[in-house]
């Protein structure tokens, strides 16, 4: 019995030296060049930002605010969303706070803003604006907003080389920079709209990009920067092991899915007319971009698993906890599902459900703790107990 302690103990100890689980962000680094560089991004974009916006904000300035406050709100249901995903070896707040950050500021206006003018115009002298205004949209933003965007993983790797250890990792911190992206661009777009009605009817005009870029957003950056992300992980070798060709396609497929996503109108018209560009809105890109993002999830969420099986598996050894619950705590959705139904009884379930919130509560604390022993450890393993016998 004893010895068995003792393995899961050591391979705890391995999981939370492997994820870094429980290590603190600190994103103020003097005296490493990646904060600077990160400094000098968001304060830049920042900058850009303010004059982009303010020539036209005693004009336009009715739809820059509706913009805000509508893709404010817009922000929320994602922010729920992602933090649900963010639940194995939790990435800290203040980290994709940051990540959230370069890519509303730096990724938007600091690069892709200048680099895309810059190759639009390459391509104009090169194939002519009627090639452009069809297909220069695809073959620039894929190209330089993705970098743009993975940049934030590169710093952030750089600023918490311990921390930032999984592909799931980067499938994390590029969803949230990607959102940042996302949320600046649409009101980029609700604000360009205004202007370019020139500010007639301004509450209009933010309201079709509003219907317009919440249902394409969907599909959208957010899913291109986690699979982006997720591969540059795999490329790096960050991952448990080495999967660098996995790496690389998962880069070109988040970039592919990207410019097929800017470029939907014109090759739905090169194929069918209305008709193909209605397909493809409706059927075929938004299912294969989810295709590639359940790939990409699917790929890397067994290793997060294992590490939150591994911290939570001493437990099971002192009868704290099953190891039904361990797996379930450790599991996806489904078979988190499939363990509450197996109880009997609507309290049964109930009970099963703060169980299993109340183990992740557990895991965190003893990430949070290195793996010792504290006050805020045993109080998260008596609440398991009272759990059990209320």
């Amino acid at each position: 019995m004893t010895t068995t302690v003792d393995t899961a103990v050591t391979s705890r100890a391995a999981a939370l030296d492997a994820s870094g689980w429980g290590i603190r962000f600190r994103l103020v680094q003097v005296r490493n060049l990646c904060f600077w560089v990160f400094a000098v991004g968001v304060l830049g974009g920042i900058y850009e930002m303010f004059r982009y916006y303010g020539p036209g904000i005693s004009s336009y300035g009715t739809g820059l605010r509706l913009g805000v406050v509508a893709f404010g709100i817009y922000t929320v249901p994602w922010l729920i969303l992602l933090a649900y995903h963010n639940r194995y070896t939790r990435l800290p707040g203040n980290l994709l706070l940051a990540a959230f950050a370069w890519g509303a500021a730096a990724a938007t206006f600091w690069i892709a803003l200048p680099a895309n003018g810059a190759l639009l115009s390459l391509y104009g002298k090169a194939f002519g604006q009627a090639w452009v205004s069809d297909w220069g949209a695809g073959l620039t933003a894929s190209i330089n907003e993705e970098i743009a965007k993975g940049l934030a993983l590169i710093l952030m790797i750089g600023l918490a080389p311990r921390l930032v250890r999984s592909p799931f990792d980067g499938l994390i911190i590029g969803a949230y920079t990607g959102l940042g992206f996302q949320i600046s661009e649409d009101i980029l777009y609700a604000y360009n709209s205004t202007a370019g009605n020139f500010g007639a009817d301004q509450a209009g005009s933010v309201w079709s990009i509003v219907l317009a870029r919440s249902t394409s957003g969907l599909f959208g950056h957010v899913l291109f920067s986690a699979v982006f992300c997720s591969g540059i992980m795999w490329l790096l070798g960050r991952g448990e092991r080495s999967h660098r060709l996995r790496g690389v396609l998962l880069m070109l497929g988040a970039m592919a899915a990207h410019g097929l996503w800017d470029n939907m109108s014109a090759l739905g018209w090169q194929l069918a007319g209305n008709f193909g560009v209605l397909l493809l809105w409706i059927i075929v890109l938004p299912g294969a971009d989810l295709l590639l993002l359940w790939l990409a999830f699917r790929l890397a969420v067994p290793q997060e698993q294992a590490w939150l099986r591994a911290i939570l598996a001493p437990e099971t050894e002192t009868g704290l906890l099953t190891e039904a619950e361990v797996t379930a705590a450790a599991g996806g959705w489904r078979t988190r599902r499939r363990y509450r139904r197996a109880q009997s009884g609507h309290h049964g379930r109930q009970r099963a459900k703060h169980l299993l919130a109340a183990a992740n509560d557990l895991a965190e604390e003893i990430a949070q703790a290195g793996g010792h022993n504290t006050q805020r450890v045993d109080h998260a393993r008596s609440e398991i107990t009272r759990l059990r016998t209320t």
